[in-house]
Order: C-alpha cells, then structure tokens, then sequence
C-alpha cells in the first residue's frame, strides 16, 4: 500500500514541506531509509542523518528549521514519535488481521460463552468457570485456568498460562511465555527444612496493561497481586507475590520486584532494576538501569545507582571513581617523599 504526504499530513494533522505528492509504502529508521520509505527525527543527535537519508517523507517537530537543503519532504507535527505510534497503529491494522473462531483440537468446559468475534486456537485449554469477553483473542497452546476473567479485546498470545482465579481486564496485550498466578515464593522456615506457605490469592491486571515475553506476574498468599491500568511490563519481568504496580508505569526488561512491595503511577523503571521487599515507590519516579531499590523513595524522585541515590548524586560518583586511579598515584608519590604533582588538565 502506497501513501502521499498530502495524504499522511491530512491523517496526523501536520504541515507539509515539499512535495506533497510523494509516496511512501513502508517504514524505515532514518538511518537506514531508502526511497519510498518514511521515518522520523525525535531525538537531535541524530539530526544530521536528515540532511543525508534516502527516506521520501520525515516526520520532525514544528519547530524544526533546516540547516541546509532537506531532499526528503519534511511533515511537521507536534511529537514525530507519537505521530509515528499513531501510523504504524493504522498500518497494522491493515497488516495483521486477527482471527476468529475456534479451531481444533481445543478444550473449552462446558456452559463457556465464545462470541463471533472472538478467537481461540488449537490446543488452547479454557477451564471450568472462565469468563470471556467479547473480542477476546486466544492463541495456540495458552492455559486458561478456571474461573478466570478476561476482559473485552483483550490478546493472550500463544504459550501464556494463566492460573486459576486470575483476572484480566479489557484491552490488555499479554505475551508469549507469561505466566500469571504461579505460586508467590513464600516458604516458612521450620527443624526440618522449608515449610510451603499456601499462596491461595489472586492476580489483578487492570484494563489495557500490556506484559512481555516470559514476564511472570505471581498470585499473593493473601489478597491480590496488582498491576494497574495502562502499565506496560517488558520482557523478563518478575512480579513476586502481593506486590502492587500504579497506573500507566512502564518497566524494561529484567526487573525483580519483590513481595508487597508498592510502586507508583506513572513511573519510568530502567532495564535490570531490583525492588527489595516490603518497600513504597512514590508516582512519577525515575529509576536508572541497573540500580537497587533497598528503601522507600518518594514521589517524584529520579534516582539511580546501588544503593540507589539521587541520580545528580549519581554521576558525581562517577566522576570521582573514573580519577580513583589518579588519586592513589598522588597518595603514594607524597607517602615515598616525592610530593605531588599539579593534577593535568582535562
């Protein structure tokens, strides 16, 4: 499929640059686009790759002014990135169109109501008491326990497991590998080695939550794990037993929270991040990758290291360990009487 600039412009609301005739049929990063693709400049340190790309369209800021001659025809919007999310959310639709009805072989227990516009592949497993809203699309080989609750339009990719009692909400994405409801990890120590605690709660995801690949989201002893609405949880993610997740907060890959612990909305949470237990995360915190979370961080902190402290803090540290080196050559040039030499400039 083939769209003109005029066209793109007219869809996102943007003020074209050139040729507004021009055509494109998929997309490209603007490094590498060719002619017949579009892209985007979000980020500036990669406005020089504007003035040489092969791409035909470019999404770019309102505000942003050439240097120099521009081949591409230029489409300014408000923010290229969302305009982007926006396009490729069009074209998608178009791409891939998702299925309906049931194949075989599959196992769905009596009295489990699956409506016209719903999907459910072969060899998925819907058990005694589930609930299915409409739209609702289950992939091959996924486990539905029973009585679990999944909401309107939700997607459960192939290969999810999902324990009995757990309940999904509407819209949600959930991907191949998760696992939502295993055993919290809650073990009483006795003489005799490790007693199992029973972990006879829940999981609650919320309405459009999104999960990623071989996440794991684990039922509470008590009560209910939480993930709140609009989260979004990448690949890798562990998600222990009674821990709570806010609204709209967004987690990379290989994070580790821990059980009870409570983490705001609205939170941007970096790659390899770990959560200790029992712990409160205020909204809108920032956490670099990599760091560990041993306390309590208030709403609004951007933090980052282990233990983790103010991310300013942060860099300063730093810097000071890049010159430990330096330092400790000093220390011992003036310990061996030689005195110390003038630091040289950087």
């Amino acid at each position: 499929m083939e769209f003109s600039a005029d066209l793109i412009a007219q869809q996102v609301g943007g003020i074209i640059e050139g040729d507004g005739s021009v055509t494109v049929s998929t997309f490209s990063k603007i490094e590498e686009a060719g002619p017949g693709s579009i892209t985007f400049l979000a980020n500036p340190k990669y406005t020089h790759f504007i003035y040489s790309t092969g791409a035909s369209i470019i999404l770019v800021r309102k505000d942003f002014i050439a240097e120099r001659p521009v081949k591409a025809t230029l489409i300014k919007v408000d923010d290229p990135y969302a305009t982007l999310s926006d396009l490729l959310t069009m074209v998608a639709k178009f791409m891939f169109v998702m299925p309906t009805g049931v194949e075989q072989p599959c196992h769905i227990a009596d009295g489990i109501e699956v409506d016209s516009d719903s999907y459910v592949g072969a060899f998925a497993y819907i058990g005694d008491g589930a609930h299915l809203g409409k739209a609702v699309k289950i992939f091959p080989q996924t486990y539905i326990g029973r009585n679990v609750e999944i909401g309107d339009g939700s997607i459960i990719y192939p290969g999810v497991k999902i324990y009995d009692g757990c309940r999904i909400g509407a819209r949600c994405i959930i991907h191949s590998g998760v696992v939502i409801g295993a055993d919290g990890f809650g073990f009483a120590p006795a003489a005799d080695g490790y007693h199992k605690i029973p972990q006879i709660g829940i999981v609650e995801i919320a309405d459009d939550v999104e999960i990623g690949a071989n996440t794991t989201v684990d039922r509470a002893t008590m009560g209910a794990t939480r993930v709140g609405r609009g989260t979004k949880l990448d690949n890798l993610i562990q998600v222990a037993h009674n821990a709570e997740i806010g609204e709209s907060t967004v987690i990379a890959a290989q994070a580790g929270i821990a059980g009870s612990t409570k983490l705001g909305s609205r939170c941007m949470i970096g790659g390899q991040v770990g959560f200790a237990g029992h712990i409160t995360v205020g909204d809108n915190v920032s956490i670099g990758a990599q760091s560990g979370i041993p306390n309590n961080v208030a709403d609004g902190s951007r933090v980052m290291g282990y233990p983790a402290v103010p991310a300013r803090d942060f860099m300063r540290q730093s810097a000071y360990i890049k010159r430990l080196g330096e330092l400790f050559e000093r220390v011992n040039r003036l310990e061996k009487g030689t005195g110390i030499e003038q630091p040289t400039s950087h």
